[in-house]
């Protein structure tokens, strides 16, 4: 803390003098002076050494308050034990990379923004810190020789007392390396947490944002196909991230609902339905309207000619033509959201093409007033400043491409909506075409190093052929077919299990709406996003592995422990504040540990946006629990007569504990446990 509040003075020292050889600037300016005059030495070397300060304070100062957030260090007061903790849960992770930043800066102030890897332990310790070894580079580039285990010794030399209450201790080992041990009554206060206070999310470190998702994305009058899949679950599942870790959150769902398609549809709606204007038309099958129409568009040259003359009529406005068009997307829309119903999909804003109309006049006219736009082949194009493909803004006949609704977007999210952190769910191929946009934006000074820009791209869902995921027919698969086979498959295995015999006709529903969109869900989920993977309804449904079936079939056997032990949900949840746990057993610590890191993998998957991390964590909680009860007893039963003898509540609590975790990791990747199965 010393070293800190010296780092704080010398930097508002220097601010100081930064800001008085500023004015003198000025004054010389002011006189024409300044043409001549060069810019003083002295102010230079204030510039630089006020930026190296400023940026080593923050490193510092956020080290330290991961340190403070443990309510370890000194000057902070003690939690008292009566008290709820903070509203956040503890990521160790986070607080044992803080300890070791301050440790490392305290120990080789000369190295700026020291490197400091922590990670879990597959061997010693349960975390390692293996910082020794890089510094070892930034040393010898500053002309000193030092050993990456001298590093590490004098780098544990300087842990501050804080680790008194998290570590137990710490070992330095091999050529450097740092085994750091947790201390035991540590995780159990941790664990007793969760029981009193439910699962919370961890920490954020950059603070609350405005969070737009861009998902799912449909296009009106189409059917949602499996292309869909993916950007509607992986999108749904970080939105409910982002809302965990209590972002205010946005879920834009981009529809396409514009363009010259919709003149079709509209010059194929007033053949079939003269009075749509005053009577809804009956469209049951909105996908065979639409082939409909694009039949009479390619065949009949007098049908497309009315085509484009209701496309221009639409873009006029003329209210007619508006009426047909919000028709059509009224039936679109209620066929897509009878899809996010079975998904599960909920708060999904419409923001169609159509919203952005207006609004790429003013970007045309924004990128254009900043002289930003090429004349290209009666085109006009803008490049960024890395990306080699340009932008089409605007087409040679004057029209607009997705080049420019996609940058009208991006400024009115930004502009409009506030956000400081946009996340796009798309498919891996329009990967440059992303790029070429926050280019171009960043050019254009719309996108800031204030706005945090993510596309989250991903693979191709493939059959069981290898080949993209087609019907037999050689047609894109229907998102509702995909569902209703996936209801079919679940019963059948339910029944195949015969749990028809244990389970009331509404137990059985929900475990078959349960098993059949969570096991969609999760195949996907659980595959890293980048890669391509094989959609089979025949491994989803294994009960066995990291599927969804094993997974949920876990958390209904361990909501079932309590009712074993004739413990209604009401007395697990009055006992979970006056019952503790005591991690004694390696069994029940190693469990105890895991449960832990739940914080730390939140904020890991947040940054990188790979979800199927949660995924893992799930299954090595699920096989660490069965590693516990099995060995460690929780209801003890009379063989002869089935009675309970004994109940050992403070392994039903860690069991309730597991449950809890457990049943937030359904809840960010949008599962729907039961409690019977």
């Amino acid at each position: 803390m010393a070293e800190i509040e010296t780092f704080v003075k010398r930097a508002q020292q220097a601010e100081v003098e930064v800001e008085k050889l500023f004015e003198e600037l000025e004054i010389l300016q002011r006189m024409d002076l300044a043409a001549k005059a060069k810019v003083p030495e002295e102010l230079e070397k204030l510039r630089q050494e006020n930026a190296k300060l400023k940026y080593r304070l923050g490193i510092l100062k956020r080290a330290t308050a991961n340190a403070e957030q443990m309510g370890d260090c000194a000057k902070t007061p003690k939690i008292q034990a009566d008290a709820p903790p903070k509203d956040r849960m503890k990521s160790i992770l986070n607080t044992l990379i803080g300890l070791f930043k301050v440790a490392t800066s305290q120990a080789f102030p000369a190295i700026v923004d020291p490197p400091c890897p922590v990670s879990v332990s597959t061997k010693g310790g349960d975390y390692q810190f293996n910082g020794a070894l890089p510094i070892v580079g930034l040393l010898k580039a500053q002309g000193v020789k030092m050993a990456p285990r001298e590093i590490a010794n004098q780098i544990v030399a300087q842990l501050p007392e804080v680790k008194n209450k998290l570590v137990d201790k710490v070992e330095v080992a091999g050529p450097g390396f740092v085994n750091i041990y947790l201390k035991r009554s540590f995780i159990e206060e941790q664990v007793n947490h969760i029981l009193k206070f439910g699962v919370r999310p961890p920490q954020n470190p950059d603070g609350r944002k405005r969070v737009v998702v861009d998902f799912s994305s449909p296009n009106v009058a189409k059917e949602m196909h499996v292309g869909h899949l993916r950007s509607t679950i992986i999108g749904d599942s970080t939105a409910n991230l982002m809302d965990f870790l209590g972002h205010d959150v946005l879920r834009l769902n981009h529809i396409g609902d514009w363009g010259t398609q919709f003149g079709m549809l509209i010059a194929h709606l007033k053949d079939r339905f003269p009075d749509f204007v005053t009577n809804s038309p009956p469209i049951g099958d909105l996908q065979a309207f639409y082939k409909e129409s694009k039949k009479r568009f390619d065949e009949d040259p007098e049908f497309k000619k009315r085509a484009y003359e209701a496309v221009v009529k639409l873009q006029s406005h003329d209210e007619v033509h508006l009426k047909g068009w919000n028709q059509i997307c009224d039936v679109s829309r209620e066929e897509f959201q009878k899809v996010y119903a079975r998904l599960n999909v909920k708060n999904l804003q419409e923001r169609g093409e159509s919203f952005y109309q207006d609004r790429m006049n003013d970007i045309v006219k924004f990128l254009t007033d900043k002289s930003l736009l090429e004349e290209d082949d009666g085109r006009k194009i803008m490049f960024g400043n890395s990306c080699p493909l340009p932008l089409t803004v605007v087409k040679s006949d004057g029209g607009y491409t997705y080049d420019t609704s996609d940058m009208a977007a991006l400024y009115q999210r930004i502009n409009e909506e506030k956000a400081d952190w946009i996340i796009y769910l798309t498919d891996a191929g329009q990967a440059t075409h992303f790029q070429a946009i926050f280019d171009c934006a960043r050019k254009a000074g719309i996108l800031t190093p204030q706005t945090r820009v993510d596309h989250v791209g991903f693979g191709v869902v493939l059959g069981e052929d290898k080949k993209k995921f087609k019907t037999r027919s050689g047609e894109t698969v229907r998102l509702v077919d995909l569902l209703d086979e996936g209801l079919k498959r679940a019963l059948d295995k339910l029944t195949e299990k015969e749990r028809e015999k244990s389970l009331t006709p509404e137990e059985l529903r929900l475990a078959q709406n349960s098993i059949a969109y969570g096991c969609i869900k999760y195949a996907d989920l659980s595959h890293n996003r980048n890669h391509e993977y094989v959609f089979s309804f025949d491994k989803m449904l294994e009960d066995k592995g990291n599927t969804a079936v094993y997974m949920l079939y876990a958390y209904t056997r361990i909501c079932s422990i309590g009712r074993a032990a004739n413990l209604s949900a009401q007395d697990v949840a009055q006992a979970r504040s006056t019952e503790t746990v005591s991690l004694e057993h390696e069994k029940e610590l190693k469990l105890g540990k895991l449960l832990t890191r739940f914080p730390e993998i939140i904020l890991k998957i947040a940054d990188e946006l790979f979800l199927h991390t949660l995924c893992e964590f799930m299954y090595e909680v699920a096989t660490t629990f069965t590693e516990f009860y099995d060995a460690c007893y929780c209801v003890e039963k009379d063989k002869a007569t089935g009675q309970v003898v004994k109940v050992n509540m403070g392994r039903i609590m860690l069991c309730d504990a597991t449950a809890q975790i457990l049943a937030k990791c359904f809840e960010i990747l949008g599962l729907q446990p039961v409690q019977k199965m």
